[in-house]
């Protein structure tokens, strides 16, 4: 608390352009009783210099402790400044340190008290500037003239010919709500005062009309309006063509809490990543393969109590695997983002008809179904790459998540993505378990009653595909790559034709021991036998004596390899996952054989001609080699030394 002040010095310019005084300063603090007989104080002084520059339109406050300085050092410093941009705005910049050396045992006490202290100094700040405010307002002053405007005489050019109120900016919060507000100094007192609201010209004057930030933009406050302001105009300067609209660069400026740099490289990366995939024409100039349009099971559906858009997303419902297999990475992505860029569009659409702002959307996820099928390594990469494409480039446009009937298998799901799910994005997440969705505290406080969907037990019919397994004959294992750049790889996966008399291997050679190898293949047309094989031997080219074999002929079974997953038989639509921890280095091969048979006749002419004549089977393949510290935790750890090959021979699916 103040108590008082004697000055130390006070000097003030001729022209009156300076005035610095610096004044000892008496507090008293509100440290427990036992503390202050301890140490033998009652009050404790501080320095306070004051410079302020009316030519320049700057103050200037520092303060440090004269007392215990020895043991403890505070120092502070306060500045006002004119802001670069707006000559009508003011900046506003405080920082504190404090060091405690030695303070009697109790240097734990002591900051913490310091803390409180501080704390409640700003608040009482705030309390100290509403007087004031009050006190001006009701003195009616209206207009107070600058330095430069009462000594022009004095000034070579004058900067500014314009009206000299200033609106006052600071981390605190707006003491009046878009209040215009002059800041002029008297003998090193601060003094506010507020004027009556005027109407903000456009943003050819770098302000914002009102009912423009009312409407289309939402509350904010000084300081947010101000990094607004600021990064519009550093784009304009910069960049060349076209200017996102303010509510696009809003959300990035939130997204990033308003810190300007983070915000201005966040959003500059994100729109070269538009300009690069045209992004921009994604509504007009793309339409979704037919197989999207029918097994992808989401839809846009109605709005919620807080009209914003609502989008449900079946995803247990959902073949991800075949999807994946069938259109490919590109094409999922180009869907996701078109609903995206959907999703502001009916954004803006519902900010015009309900004539408020509204800039993010709420998305209902249906879990139901969700099994071991979903965590398909290929697939769940997959989706981290949709989530960082999202992440990166629609920041602040889900309001929240309404997660219904998850699972027992979603929280290992969830373990796998939500380290690359922003922090801000994650704390909108609402799960639901079993059917309290339906009651009060569910749904019903997000989504009118009417709107709830069928599937979920209400009464409203959902437009959005019915779904089902994708499928074998739409699986591909080429794509045309669509319009612009391609956002990933099309497809990971590779194809290959397995002859009767000639299998189709491929060579893994793997570095160091405990390192896993991972496979997952279909076999879309006729039957196949896996087996996975190890040698000691190098396996080069050397040894190759087919382009699709890898084990030479003279090799021999037991000598010169050895079988390290026993054959397992998959059927014609069958779907086989498995992995292996290569227990030692060396080369492995994975191997496909026609089921049916070895040639009678191992001529190089009778297996020509069987070859060229029999018939061959056709399998879709993808493999990859993981090091052992990345296996470790992920979705097909094996916990054990046993091979899960023989397990997941079990559990082969037809879907």
């Amino acid at each position: 608390v103040f108590v008082g002040c004697d000055i130390l010095s006070d000097v003030e310019s001729e022209d009156k352009a300076t005035h610095v005084v610096e004044r000892r300063c008496k507090l008293n603090v509100d440290a427990p009783r036992l503390l202050k007989r301890m140490v033998g104080f009652d009050y404790i002084y501080f320095v306070q210099k004051n410079a302020l520059n009316r030519k320049e339109r700057s103050l200037k406050i520092s303060a440090h402790n004269e007392s215990f300085s020895s043991r403890v050092l505070v120092n502070e410093t306060c500045q006002y400044t004119v802001h670069p941009d707006n000559p009508n705005w003011t900046c506003f910049e405080q920082t504190a340190s404090m060091e405690i050396k030695s303070f009697f045992g109790f240097e734990s006490t002591v900051e913490k008290i310091a803390m409180k202290q501080y704390t409640a100094n700003i608040k009482k700040g705030k309390e100290i500037i509403e007087y004031y405010l009050n006190e001006l307002q009701t003195n009616g002053v209206k207009y107070i003239p600058t330095w430069a405007e009462e000594n022009p005489h004095l000034v070579a050019s004058q900067s500014s010919s314009n009206s000299t109120v200033i609106k006052f900016y600071s981390s605190m919060e707006s003491i009046y709500n878009k209040s215009i507000v002059y800041l002029t100094f008297l003998k090193g007192k601060v003094c506010f005062k507020s004027l009556y609201r005027i109407n903000l010209v456009g943003l050819a004057t770098d302000k914002l009309e009102e009912d423009y930030i009312e409407h289309i933009l939402g509350v904010l406050q000084p300081i947010e309006e101000s990094k607004l302001i600021q990064l519009r105009k550093w784009l304009a300067d910069t960049h060349n063509g076209k200017i996102p609209r303010d509510d696009h660069i809003l959300r990035f400026l939130r997204s990033r809490d308003f810190h300007f740099e983070k915000a201005k490289e966040f959003l500059c990366q994100s729109l070269s990543w538009r300009k690069q995939h045209q992004v921009d024409r994604i509504l007009s100039n793309w339409k979704a393969p037919e197989t999207l349009e029918k097994y992808y099971i989401g839809g846009w559906h109605h709005y919620g109590t807080d009209h914003r858009p609502i989008y449900v997303l079946r995803l247990g419902q959902m073949d991800t695997k075949g999807l994946l297999k069938s259109v490919g990475e590109e094409q999922i992505l180009r869907h996701v983002i078109y609903i995206m860029e959907q999703g502001l569009q009916k954004c803006r659409e519902s900010s015009v008809l309900r004539n408020k702002p509204m800039s993010s959307w709420t998305c209902l996820l249906d879990l139901e179904g969700l099994n071991m099928r979903h965590l398909w390594r290929p697939g769940v990469q997959a989706l981290l790459r949709i989530i960082e494409v999202i992440e990166a480039n629609y920041p602040e446009t889900m309001a929240r998540l309404l997660i219904v009937r998850s699972p027992r298998v979603f929280p290992v799901l969830w373990t796998l993505i939500s380290p690359f799910i922003d922090e801000k994005t994650s704390s909108k997440f609402m799960m639901y378990t079993g059917t309290d969705y339906l009651e009060c505290g569910g749904l019903v406080d997000y989504i009118p009653t009417e709107f709830i969907p069928d599937f979920l037990g209400g009464v409203s019919k959902c437009d959005i595909p019915e779904g089902g397994p994708v499928p074998k004959s739409l699986y591909k294992t080429e794509w045309e790559k669509g319009d612009g750049v391609a956002l990933w790889e099309d497809t990971i996966y590779k194809s290959a034709n397995v002859l009767k008399g000639a299998p189709h291997e491929v060579l893994v050679e793997v570095p160091e021991r405990d390192c896993v190898i991972t496979w997952d293949f279909d076999s879309v047309k006729g039957d196949v036998t896996f087996t996975l094989f190890h040698s000691t031997h190098p396996l080069g080219k050397n040894n190759v004596t087919n382009s699709s074999q890898v084990i030479a002929k003279h090799m021999t079974l037991g000598k010169d390899y050895t079988i390290m997953e026993a054959g397992i038989v998959c059927r014609e639509g069958e779907s086989v996952q498995g992995s292996h921890i290569a227990r030692k280095p060396g080369s492995y091969v994975l191997q496909w054989k026609y089921h049916g048979g070895q040639p009678q006749s191992s001529t190089v002419q009778d297996v020509l001609y069987q070859v060229t004549h029999n018939p061959k089977s056709k399998v879709i393949y993808y493999h990859e080699l993981l090091p052992s510290e990345n296996f470790r935790g992920s979705m097909t750890s094996l916990e054990s030394c046993q091979s899960a090959f023989s397990a997941l021979s079990h559990v082969t699916t037809s879907s």
